[in-house]
């Protein structure tokens, strides 16, 4: 009986032994899948976080360089290699392999002495007229042991030109201004020390004087413009212009400037109105029509014109018959103070700024200003108006 007791039990530990044994397996088994499942998941967090680390660096307009502590590249974002035209990549490599500018190599020297540097700027060579300014910092652990370098460089480019433009303007204003005001005082001090006492003499010199004095004037006034137009001061009252109208008064404003040197103005002006302030588009013909009269040959004709656009809007060139435009001017006629001839320019009473003047009135006004030529064959400018009532006053 006893036997019989011993078989049943063994047998039921034997069974319970595998019972617990497949749901021990199966439990682990489980386990493991949900292992799996969670590291999976964790990889894939790990992934997006660092998708989405990468899309913010590359999202960021400065440059991101993050180096380690064996200072080779550990990350570039898209900046970075933008401003350097790197396209390889670059996780691995040290700075002197991608870059060879001893500016940075002097940097990074600087960084591991005095631990942050700001404010370094430095212009890239080989790679067009851009400025860059870096800040440098050194990474350290709660140990204040280094990690790593991190480097982040900004565009000064524009602000560069910006400078160099205003460098430029207040030279050329102070030329402009030196040359009539030497004169005034020039033909002055000869009138106070007893050329007065000529009539003759006197005379002359007071109209020299009167000349220069306008000349004055003309550039303060311009100066004024465009001081206004870049500021956006400048309000702009728009209404319906009538081109072919405005043409017309033009010539009657100038044509006694045209008579002097037989020049006959052609209105080939169509009846088109534009949306525009009529101030200011006279003041954009005026321009125009009085630079063709003063580059135009003697005997030769000014010739305005207009067409409608087949997108909307309408097209106004004005063509002289002159000498023409040099292939290098094209690009820099409407830069503050540019002359083709200077001299000559400076002789007819120009200030250097109309034609400036011109293209802010038109971008002003949502158009755009060029111009065409050909050596010997005169110059024909153009620029463009909207006919669009919606036109946002600037």
């Amino acid at each position: 009986m006893w036997f019989f007791f011993f078989i049943v039990t063994l047998v039921a530990l034997v069974a319970l032994h595998f019972w617990w044994r497949a749901k021990f397996l199966a439990q682990q088994n489980q386990t493991m899948e949900e292992m799996e499942i969670f590291q999976k998941q964790t990889q894939q967090t790990s992934v997006d976080a660092k998708a989405q680390q990468q899309i913010l660096f590359n999202s960021m307009l400065e440059g991101l360089l993050l180096l380690d502590r064996n200072k080779k590249i550990y990350l570039a974002n898209r900046a970075f290699t933008e401003f350097f035209n790197l396209k390889a990549d670059l996780r691995g490599k040290t700075l002197v392999e991608v870059l060879r500018l001893h500016e940075l190599d002097d940097l990074l020297q600087r960084v591991e002495t005095e631990q942050q540097v700001f404010g370094h700027e430095f212009k890239l060579p080989d790679l067009g007229d851009r400025w860059l300014q870096v800040n440098a910092s050194v990474i350290t652990n709660s140990a204040n042991e280094r990690e790593g370098t991190i480097l982040v460089f900004h565009d000064l480019t524009r602000l560069k030109q910006l400078e160099r433009q205003r460098e430029e303007f207040v030279a050329n204003v102070s030329h402009e201004l030196r040359t009539p005001l030497s004169l005034i005082k020039g033909y002055t001090e000869t009138l106070l020390d007893g050329a007065r006492n000529n009539p003759e003499v006197a005379e002359r010199f007071l109209k020299i004087i009167e000349r220069n004095t306008n000349r004055l004037d003309l550039l303060i006034q311009d100066l004024l413009t465009i001081s206004a137009l870049e500021s956006g001061r400048m309000k702009l009252e728009l209404a319906p212009v009538n081109l072919h109208s405005l043409a017309e008064k033009i010539f009657f404003d100038l044509g006694s400037k045209a008579e002097t040197k037989t020049i006959s103005l052609v209105n080939e002006m169509p009846e088109l109105t534009a949306k525009g302030d009529t101030n200011r588009l006279d003041q954009v013909l005026a321009n125009l029509v009085d630079n063709a009269i003063k580059y135009g040959r003697v005997n030769g004709s000014v010739i305005v014109g207009g067409k409608k656009l087949p997108k909307g809007g309408v097209e106004i060139s004005v063509r002289d018959d002159g000498p023409g435009i040099p292939p290098e001017a094209i690009d820099r006629v409407f830069e503050r103070f540019y002359r083709v001839d200077k001299a000559r320019s400076r002789d007819q009473g120009g200030t250097g700024l109309g034609l400036s003047i011109v293209k802010h009135i038109v971008h002003a006004h949502g158009g755009e200003v060029w111009v065409e030529s050909e050596l010997g064959k005169g110059a024909t400018f153009f620029f463009t108006l909207s006919t669009v009532e919606n036109i946002a006053s600037q």
